[in-house]
Parts: structure tokens; C-alpha cells; sequence
């Protein structure tokens, strides 16, 4: 049985996990128009620039996004672009680190969960998809694939907005 995110969460919550106000195990918000920390889904008609994103298995066990690093200016739109060109499923989720580790243990505990969040996609071999973002806010920030195992196994990076 799939489970999505949000019931996931919901479950935790209701066996005694503690949640962090807000929306999903990191307590970011959804608030006006999307806005999380990271940004906010974006205009196609304001996209700047396209970056494709690899996701993928290599042959000595380590799972890879390539590139790993993404720099973005504030307030830049981006699509980016995801293939999987891997052998399993991988899925690219873009958070504030702290929800990223806090998803990742979710994830561990109900390893079906399906996202329906627009800094989240999930993609079977050999499919591509495309999430159009805006950088709102300058920082650090992480992306990741937290079906289990696959971080542990190198499947994250970092992006870098700037002012």
C-alpha cells in the first residue's frame, strides 16, 4: 500500500511522534503562495536558465546526482531538468538540511511514501520530470533522494543561493 508524505506524517503524529508546526517532518511552511525557506514553485515564463539534473546508480554501489552543486542567484527562477538515468527509482527532494534529515527518518520508517510537494519529485528508470523553482531567500541549502538507503549511499548535493 503507497502511503503519501503528508499521511505519513499524519501516522507519526498520531502514534506520539512528535511534529514540528508546519507542514511535513521538517515543520517548514506552505504559506503565501508556496513560500518555504528555499523559495517557491516558479513562472515558466520567468525561468532564467535550465539545469539538468542526473540521477543515477555507478558500478562500485554509490548513487549520484550530477552535478552535485547548483548555484543560484537570489530571486533567480530555474528549471530544473531530472532524469533518472539509473536502474532503481530515485527521487530529487530540496529542503533547508535540517527537514532533509528529518525527511530522510520518515522515509526510513515508511519506505512507500509518495510526495505531492513541489520541491519534491519521484521518477522510475529511465523517466525525466522537471520542477520550475524560484530562489527567494540567499543560503545553504541541500537536495537529496530519500528513498532509504539511497542518501547513505551518496545520493545528495548542495545548492547555493546567493545575493
Amino acid at each position: 500500500m503507497k502511503r503519501t508524505f503528508l499521511t505519513g506524517c499524519l501516522l507519526i503524529g498520531l502514534g506520539g511522534g512528535a511534529i514540528a508546526g508546519g507542514n511535513h517532518a521538517g515543520g517548514h511552511s506552505h504559506g503565501e503562495a508556496g513560500m518555504m525557506a528555499i523559495g517557491r514553485p516558479g513562472d515558466p515564463a520567468q525561468v532564467t536558465r535550465t539545469v539538468k539534473v542526473v540521477m543515477k546508480e555507478k558500478e562500485d554501489g554509490r548513487m549520484v546526482f550530477e552535478p552535485t552543486t547548483i548555484a543560484v542567484r537570489e530571486g533567480e527562477t530555474l528549471r530544473l531538468q531530472l532524469v533518472n538515468a539509473g536502474e532503481l527509482d530515485h527521487e530529487f527532494v530540496m529542503d533547508v538540511q535540517d527537514s532533509i534529515n528529518e525527511h530522510k527518518v520518515l522515509m526510513e520508517r515508511f519506505p512507500e511514501m509518495e510526495h505531492d510537494d513541489p520541491n519534491a519529485i519521484r521518477l522510475g528508470p529511465g523517466e525525466s520530470g522537471e520542477i520550475i523553482w524560484t530562489f527567494a531567500n540567499a543560503g545553504e541549502f541541500g537536495f537529496a533522494c530519500l528513498i532509504p538507503g539511497h542518501y547513505d549511499a551518496g545520493m545528495k548535493g548542495h545548492i547555493r543561493v546567493r545575493h
